[in-house]
């Protein structure tokens, strides 16, 4: 079996990320003792081995939903988005005078991947939303996380990112990559990174394990992991969020 939980988390969330795996790990009775932090997320989604990780919206959308299963969608609280839901923040410099998206038209994206729903998917989706006429596909560079696509705007490689609110909010809290850097904007919300497991695993009793297990954390640590609640969203409303 294999698990990981590689979408959240800075370094001072390791911790807490391994005490509520070992209490997922006791709730269910079985699984590895570690999470694993080195292999590729998109390997693992796919591994037929897999026990439980957590994954994006559009990966799950385009090709793992007839893979794998849901177990459910953690709820991080995020503004004015529904319970298991969140958005991308527009995110550019601080000192950058531009004061509304229409007027990136032709500047440069810092794209994370190009298979991420917050920092792809999110961000063409609005433009489309807003009626503005133009796209940023041929204006990207490629950063391969959302940190790195803080660090290109604040070097001045980049002058736009979309940025998972949750991600935001536990960068802003723990690193000092936020600094100099504003938000511009909001996307609309979408529902939120699903914890997945292998076709073959009993997806219910997982989900009452990960519900059993947040219930154990300390408040210390669910403060830390900024997680709220278990949400279930179906897989019709995730499928439903509309592809690039």
């Amino acid at each position: 079996m294999i698990a990981s939980l590689p979408m959240y988390e800075t370094a001072p969330m390791r911790a807490a990320n391994d005490r509520f795996w070992a209490a997922i790990r006791a709730a269910f009775g079985a699984g590895p003792q570690r999470l694993d932090r080195q292999s590729d997320p998109h390997k693992i989604w796919l591994n037929p081995d897999l026990l439980l990780s957590q994954t994006c919206g559009m990966p799950y959308r385009t090709t793992l939903h007839d893979i794998v299963q849901l177990v459910g969608t953690p709820d991080y609280g995020v503004a004015e988005c529904p319970p298991g839901y969140y958005r991308s923040h527009l995110i550019v410099r601080a000192d950058d005078p531009r004061g509304s998206i229409a007027e990136f038209n032709g500047g440069i994206l810092a794209r994370n991947d190009p298979r991420s729903q917050s920092g792809w998917a999110a961000v063409e989706a609005h433009l489309r939303t807003e009626r503005l006429g133009f796209s940023f596909a041929s204006n990207v560079i490629e950063t391969g996380s959302h940190l790195n696509s803080l660090r290109a705007i604040a070097a001045r490689q980049a002058d736009i990112a979309a940025i998972d609110a949750v991600t935001w909010a536990l960068l802003a809290r723990d690193t000092q990559d936020t600094e100099g850097l504003r938000v511009l904007t909001s996307t609309a919300p979408t529902p939120g990174l699903p914890l997945i497991t292998g076709s073959t695993q009993d997806a219910a009793a997982l989900l009452r394990a990960v519900r059993l297990a947040l219930s154990k954390l300390s408040k210390d640590d669910r403060n830390c992991l900024m997680l709220r609640d278990i949400i279930a969203i179906p897989e019709e409303t995730y499928c439903a969020v509309p592809n690039r």
